[in-house]
């Protein structure tokens, strides 16, 4: 499976050209994919750099940390995505159905519900 990421040529032997305007757009799919693991990584990267300490231990490094890991595993799930939709084209069958992204929409909205409280928290430290 991960062979396929990386071996254009294992894609094109499986099943026959899709319409070209069906691979441009799982493309675009994937790399709206990609630009949210990107952005993720980003909050990451800013949660830890620019977020004063929180009234609760560690929630900063913790929130900062489950950011960039879910941005990485976005990355990840993203190509394996791409491949598997291309493949499922090629050979004329339904699209992968994907509980993604209503698993990453909860973390999400987790992840933005523990960092509002943690900031009207009483005892936050400004």
């Amino acid at each position: 499976m991960v062979r396929r990421w990386f071996d254009p040529h294992e894609m094109r032997e499986v099943g026959s050209t899709p319409d070209y305007r069906f691979s441009l757009a799982n493309e675009r799919t994937f790399l709206a994919w990609i630009r949210t693991g990107l952005a993720l990584l980003g909050g990451g990267l800013a949660i830890a750099g620019f977020l004063p300490p929180l009234h609760v231990p560690h929630l900063r490094e913790g929130l900062a940390i489950a950011l960039m890991a879910l941005g990485g595993l976005i990355a990840i799930r993203a190509i394996d995505h791409w491949s598997r939709c291309e493949r499922a084209m090629r050979l004329g069958e339904p699209l992968p159905a994907s509980r993604f992204p209503a698993i990453l929409a909860l973390v999400v909205g987790i992840g933005s519900l523990a960092l509002l409280v943690a900031i009207i928290l009483p005892g936050h430290n400004s």
